[in-house]
């Protein structure tokens, strides 16, 4: 299957509601940055917070790596900013700021083995099973950044010691690959329609004003997402693919 097969089957998943796939169970979102949350989850997240579905977010990276010739805001400040953003963006989903956790792995450099990696494994693990988590939802094996591949990876390790946990895929960059390029079949998942909550997650992904505006504007070469990459994050629903082994 190809990229632009498998992106245009996840717009012919079948429409399923929050209770048919969660069964009222909580769960878990893992975003390898301060923001990916809220641009492909943030439905899911709002609805949840509606529906008295209980989640938690994991923050994989520190996020400090979007500007990085930035004097006004070196590593330790723009961490501590975007951390600031992250709770902000879960307050307007409707959760709790303290349901944001932070792993502050290096942005850029989240690695995929060592004690760092089985540190982050624990942790993760450890907030599933104090929820109570069903399922975790993380960014789509294929998306093409080193982050977010890495993060599927954990969220892989973190399934096998997590007995019953179910794994969905979202896509962030997606659209960026290639249209040729092969990929794993797709082999189910899911629509959910966010047309209730989009003003909430709209709003949510507002909050990440380090990475939507010209909030930090010492970096000509830094990081900001372009009106068109937003606009992708506008439909009436977010589309995830079942995570088969």
């Amino acid at each position: 299957m190809t990229a632009a097969e498998a992106l245009r089957a996840g717009e012919r998943l079948p429409l399923r509601t929050l209770s048919q796939v969660l069964e009222g169970r909580p769960f878990v979102v893992i975003a390898p940055h301060p923001d990916d949350e809220s641009l492909a989850c943030g439905g899911l997240l709002a609805l949840a917070s509606r529906e008295g579905v209980r989640a938690a977010i994991v923050v994989v990276s520190d996020g400090a790596g979007s500007h990085p010739a930035s004097r006004a805001w070196p590593p330790a400040l723009l961490a501590a900013l975007r951390e600031r953003e992250a709770r902000r963006a879960a307050e307007a989903l409707g959760m709790r700021s303290s349901d944001v956790v932070f792993l502050r792995l290096p942005d850029r450099y989240v690695p995929s083995e060592g004690a760092e990696v089985e540190a982050a494994v624990a942790k993760i693990a450890h907030c599933i099973e104090t929820l109570g988590a069903g399922s975790a939802f993380v960014t789509w094996r294929h998306d093409p950044h080193c982050d977010h591949q890495a993060c599927y990876a954990l969220a892989r390790a973190v399934q096998r010691c997590s007995p019953g946990l179910k794994l969905y895929e979202y896509t962030v960059w997606g659209g960026q690959l290639p249209g040729e390029s092969e990929v794993d079949p797709v082999r189910g998942g899911f629509r959910l329609a966010i047309e209730d909550v989009l003003e909430a997650k709209r709003r949510a992904i507002a909050q990440h004003r380090s990475q939507t505006t010209g909030l930090i504007d010492d970096d000509p070469a830094g990081f900001r997402l372009s009106a068109d990459h937003l606009a992708r994050f506008e439909l009436p629903y977010e589309a995830f693919f079942a995570s088969d082994p």
